[in-house]
């Protein structure tokens, strides 16, 4: 004969199990991998671009770089972890710990040619960008003219 308070108790068992089963198979954080620089968003195919998604150079009529060539590198292979206005609030900034290229501190503290030749060889987390010279210059000086007041 079965006893009344087995029912709750085989109901209290079954939602246990069935919670261990749905919730306990999680994955860690053991699992999250390293990023790399395949994780960038990869770029609209044919969009003024050379081989590899790097944003080609084209010609302009004086030694300025075309501010809007700046602008797609910059939205192409910056934002995703820099955000829109360079203070690491990009998409991909928190999980990479991109710094807020923005702040007065950090903008006295690292020259035009480090912050170019991060760009160009990459550093910690952030991968090397294989870009013009020219378009490397226009990035920097677009974080020069973005810093905080």
């Amino acid at each position: 004969m079965r006893r009344r308070h087995d029912r709750p108790l085989g109901r209290l068992l079954s939602i246990a199990l069935l919670s261990v089963g749905l919730f306990g198979c999680n994955s860690g954080a053991g699992d999250v991998r390293p990023w790399t620089r395949d994780d960038h968003d990869p770029p609209n195919p044919g969009e003024g671009q050379g081989q590899g998604g790097k944003v080609a150079a084209r010609p302009v009529a004086s030694d300025e770089t075309d501010p809007g060539l700046i602008e797609l590198a910059w939205q192409r292979n910056c934002a995703t972890c820099h955000g829109r206005a360079g203070r690491g609030d990009g998409p991909q900034g928190p999980m990479v710990r991109a710094p807020d290229l923005t702040d007065a501190a950090w903008q006295d503290r690292v020259t035009d040619a480090q912050m170019a030749d991060t760009i160009r060889k990459g550093k910690n987390k952030m991968p090397a960008f294989d870009l013009p010279q020219p378009v490397i210059e226009g990035l920097v000086k677009r974080v020069r003219t973005n810093r905080a007041r």
